[in-house]
């Protein structure tokens, strides 16, 4: 979580973190951290980088096993993996803007919270 204050910029724009949660920064490492809470484990492989101008694309791998609550949800103890791309965009090298989408449906179908 340290490397946030590094990557992104106090008053970053994040278009892909549920509205409830304070603005920049701060909302997005919540909303990390709800996900570190209930995968203490969470590992994340970049597997595609592409800069191009101020952007950045990632798409990435997370692996976790499910020890702890999720969103109120209790544990699961199921191991899960899912795929994902983020856009950000840099000025004076942090990431003033980022969007990001994850496989959420193949995450829930994993952990038997919801039907295959």
């Amino acid at each position: 979580m340290a490397e946030f204050d590094l990557y992104f910029s106090p008053d970053v724009i994040n278009h892909s973190v549920p509205p409830n949660l304070p603005p920049g920064r701060e909302g997005r490492k919540l909303y990390m951290s709800t996900f570190l809470t209930a995968f203490p484990d969470l590992q994340f492989r970049i597997d595609d980088m592409i800069a191009e101008g101020d952007k950045l694309v990632t798409r990435w791998t997370a692996q976790g096993t499910r020890t702890g609550d999720l969103m109120g949800i209790p544990p699961t103890g199921k191991s899960a993996t899912v795929t994902g791309i983020a856009i950000d965009r840099f000025v004076n090298g942090q990431s003033v803007e980022n969007w990001g989408v994850f496989d959420q449906m193949g995450l829930m179908q994993q952990l038997g919270l919801a039907p295959t």
